[in-house]
């Protein structure tokens, strides 16, 4: 068995064991792109010999879906997915887990109407907010894993030949989820032990607020009462753990929607939509977004903060060393899997109701009127740097540095 074969089921067995963590006689269903074919067949295999009672796998292919973009009826945007919807509940509700193996050409649908993809997006929104929301409270396992398809690679490669870009990316991505270490899932259980010692020092602090400083920015956000930090392992309804990110290098929580105030400027490209947003800004009193700018993808960004009223404030407030492997790699991979863990991020839209200190059992009202934030939106922004400083703020108003140049000072 070649080299390449052997990380690929490696690849597989970490998406099943440590990803979702399948359980025996679970369900698990499989959301993918064509292209990632070959590495969906050995996490099938993989999930049956954990014991599953069943893989469902749903294809997608972005030239199909490009084309429906182009070419469908206008008003077929106004169609919610209702049957999907229906389907991905009921699975779901009995116990479910789902793992998103994607793919996708970071550029796919450039050029498309603002239109049409809003009214996809909002109405795919309403028809998947009873699924979105067990998502967000932890109710089910859930994970997402990436394949290189040719356009990501000739986006993220362009200087080398292009024979050699697919393979590049694929060990590129090696890399990022320790399939280069010679025991992948120890490394991964050592990883998770490093960061939740992170989480458990900030959970112990208690920060009232946070203070960002760093070139183009000078961002507070304030921390809601009885928030909680996260760090990679997550644990779902039926008490079984599940990582929802390979890779993930964070640590994060909800920031208090109406407490964020003053300028961030983004550190990398943001690709959303199919469209990449580039050079941007986004500034903030009382928690909302007051003024925005792009150099590269203005409209695209008004699209994402004008959502909906939730769009206009922060969901995730997260912590990431510039000295992360992925950061390290010096790769920009134009998926936000990847580049989010290369850099403190924070995200616009829809809070995770498990930052709350008993989130999990909440309402959508109860969890508002304890400062989460709710939106169909929920969209990572990288702003870390080699020159960021993060202190964090206690009661009393006393600073104390959490990252130093980029880098965590705890």
């Amino acid at each position: 068995m070649s080299d390449f074969q052997t990380k690929l089921e490696k690849y597989a067995e970490l998406a099943v064991k440590i990803g979702v963590n399948v359980q025996p006689g679970q369900t698990l269903i499989i959301n993918a792109t064509i292209d990632c074919a070959e590495l969906v067949r050995l996490i099938v295999k993989q999930a049956y010999e954990a014991g599953a009672r069943f893989v469902k796998v749903n294809w997608s292919d972005d030239v199909v879906t490009r084309l429906r973009y182009d070419m469908a009826a206008e008003d077929s945007f106004l169609d919610e997915p209702k049957w999907y919807a229906g389907e991905m509940l009921e699975f779901v509700e009995n116990g479910a887990a789902v793992l998103h193996v994607i793919s996708s050409d970071p550029d796919l649908l450039k050029g498309v109407s603002t239109e049409r993809l809003t009214n996809h997006q909002k109405t795919y929104g309403k028809a998947m907010s009873k699924y979105r929301e067990m998502q967000m409270s932890d109710k089910f396992s859930w994970s997402i894993v990436a394949v290189p398809s040719k356009v990501w690679a000739d986006k993220v490669f362009p200087d080398l030949p292009e024979e050699q870009r697919v393979q590049a990316l694929w060990e590129a991505i090696f890399r990022t989820v320790r399939l280069d270490q010679p025991d992948p899932i120890a490394a991964w259980q050592q990883h998770i032990d490093n960061l939740t010692q992170k989480s458990d020092y900030l959970n112990a602090k208690r920060y009232k607020k946070l203070h960002y400083k760093a070139p183009g920015t000078d961002l507070t956000i304030e921390l809601p009462e009885g928030h909680l930090w996260v760090a990679a392992e997550s644990i779902n309804a039926q008490g079984n753990t599940f990582l929802a990110n390979l890779p993930t290098e964070e640590v994060f929580t909800a920031p208090l929607k109406t407490g964020v105030s003053g300028t961030v400027a983004a550190t990398k490209p943001l690709s959303y939509r199919g469209t990449i947003i580039d050079r941007f800004s986004l500034t903030f009193e009382n928690g909302r977004i007051v003024d925005y700018q792009a150099e590269v993808g203005a409209d695209v960004l008004k699209q994402l903060v004008e959502l909906d009223e939730g769009s206009h404030y922060l969901g995730e407030v997260a912590l990431v060393p510039h000295n992360s492997p992925i950061s390290q790699s010096g790769i920009l991979f134009y998926n936000t899997l990847f580049d989010e863990n290369a850099s403190n991020h924070l995200a616009i839209g829809n809070a995770y109701a498990f930052n709350l200190e008993g989130g999990k059992s909440m309402s959508q009202d109860e969890l508002a009127k304890r400062g989460l934030n709710s939106s169909l939106a929920h969209e990572d922004f990288m702003v870390g740097s080699a020159e960021m400083d993060i202190f964090g703020v206690t009661a009393d108003g006393k600073e104390e540095p959490i990252f130093a140049k980029g880098n965590w000072a705890i």
